[in-house]
């Protein structure tokens, strides 16, 4: 989730800051550095500095951070391992005097609203299904205390979306046109956007526009605009209890069923298939 909301930002250059030592963070980067691989890109990979073998302190290391952030090419689309060394990661950048997100867009893991909030700029982080994880590992366990044979499996749960804050509210496109029309169609709600609107965020006419929209990019405005609508509706369908018509209607499309036409083919199953399947495993 995490590469593709960074590909979608139209940035060509990626890179990651984890933690040393953090089996889960080093399984992040490698899984992050194989995914931009397949899709052509390198990865600048950070390594935590080290003295006599222990990492150094925060108040040591930041320096260093610093330093090495001011050495990336630019624009760059940045994963953290986590909240906490997202938050690290903005304050490097903020004493490198590295503009954020224009310059580096930083994205973290576990959508810690304190953490995010209170950053030098609000963090972007992907929001992890933690309710999910503990009903599954507290069924575990009670099979377990019960005598039940259970069998022994590693426990996954799919994450659930992006929460897209400042860090990455930015389009790193050359095209002034293009970049407005994308910065417009994420910033506004859903169910207001309308082509016309965009076309009007812009300096070109509509024909001008859709064409160098998909010259550049490889589909349509429409598409994107659909693209947002069907990722707000998978929030609200993860989020809320609310009947299909009602998330057609809050995400702007006309009929629950044109949602679900549209939701089947870009997903590749319906609403309510996607939403027991996310929330029940």
């Amino acid at each position: 989730m995490a590469m593709e909301h960074l590909i979608g930002k139209q940035f060509q250059y990626f890179a990651f800051v984890g933690y040393y030592g953090q089996i889960w963070s080093e399984k992040r980067e490698k899984t992050f550095i194989n995914h931009m691989s397949q899709r052509g890109y390198n990865t600048h990979v950070y390594r935590t500095p080290m003295r006599e073998g222990v990492p150094l302190s925060w108040e040591k290391e930041e320096q260093i951070l610093s330093q090495w952030l001011k050495t990336l090419p630019k624009p760059i689309g940045l994963m953290a391992c986590n909240d906490q060394r997202g938050r690290e990661v903005l304050e490097a950048c903020n004493l490198a005097e590295i503009a954020v997100p224009e310059e580096i867009s930083v994205i973290g893991v576990d959508n810690d609203e304190l953490l995010c909030e209170l950053s030098y700029r609000p963090l972007s982080s992907v929001a992890l299904n933690a309710v999910q994880g503990g009903y599954l590992a507290a069924m575990t366990l009670h099979e377990m205390i019960r005598g039940d044979s259970v069998e022994n499996k590693k426990i996954i749960v799919p994450p659930l979306h992006i929460v897209e804050r400042r860090s990455t509210e930015v389009v790193a496109i050359d095209d002034p046109d293009i970049a407005a029309a994308l910065q417009f169609i994420h910033m506004q709600p859903p169910d207001q956007l309308t082509i016309e609107k965009v076309v009007e965020v812009t300096c070109v006419s509509r024909r001008v526009l859709e064409l160098r929209f998909r010259q550049q990019l490889g589909y349509t405005i429409l598409q994107e605009i659909q693209k947002v609508r069907i990722d707000r509706a998978k929030r609200l369908l993860l989020e809320t209890d609310y009947a299909i018509p009602k998330i057609a209607e809050i995400v702007g499309f006309a009929t629950g069923s044109y949602l679900i036409q549209i939701f089947r083919n870009k997903v590749g199953m319906t609403p309510s298939k996607f939403r027991k399947i996310t929330r029940n495993g």
